[in-house]
């Protein structure tokens, strides 16, 4: 029998993970970030940008997930790292760079929390925010295409982070 909203059995928990959004601005794609990071359990979405979309086009994908997600817009996302790098968080950005490593192969620290850096849905992380980074994780892809949507890593991301967490 299929499981409802009413009668699954997963037990909530808030993982240490701030989810930092460098200039996302597709309110359908901030919309299915509220929901990710509800269902990832994320303890705060930081929305960067002077143009973030929180209108009906977005709450028609978050299903009221933005709700119960704690977040934040601030103007500036190298701001929004800076403030928790002094909170000694391990700043991880989601790119694919010369020196990134598969997320597969990447050990997440329990000892400190940690900030999930996405970026732009059409430049990705800023250069000056990739120079700000821990490390640098990709999602190894064997199709054609380079990169994905930015809302579908972020899922990857955040099952692998969650996963080596729990």
């Amino acid at each position: 029998m299929q499981l409802t909203h009413y009668n699954t059995y997963f037990t909530q928990k808030t993982f240490p993970i701030t989810v930092i959004c460098d200039n996302v601005t597709n309110a359908p794609n901030i919309g299915s970030l509220f929901r990710i990071c509800d269902a990832f359990g994320v303890e705060k979405l930081i929305l960067c940008g002077d143009q973030i979309p929180l209108g009906r086009k977005m709450t028609k994908t978050s299903r009221a997930t933005e709700k119960s997600v704690n977040f934040q817009i601030q103007e500036s996302a190298i701001m929004a790292i800076q403030n928790l790098q002094s909170k000694d968080y391990q700043i991880i950005s989601l790119e694919i760079t010369e020196n990134s490593k598969p997320i597969h192969k990447t050990t997440f620290s329990k000892d400190q929390p940690i900030a999930l850096i996405i970026g732009d849905e059409s430049f990705g992380v800023s250069d000056d925010i990739l120079k700000l980074s821990d490390s640098i994780i990709h999602i190894d892809m064997f199709g054609q295409n380079s990169s994905m949507n930015v809302v579908q890593a972020t899922n990857i991301a955040l099952y692998e982070i969650t996963k080596q967490l729990l």
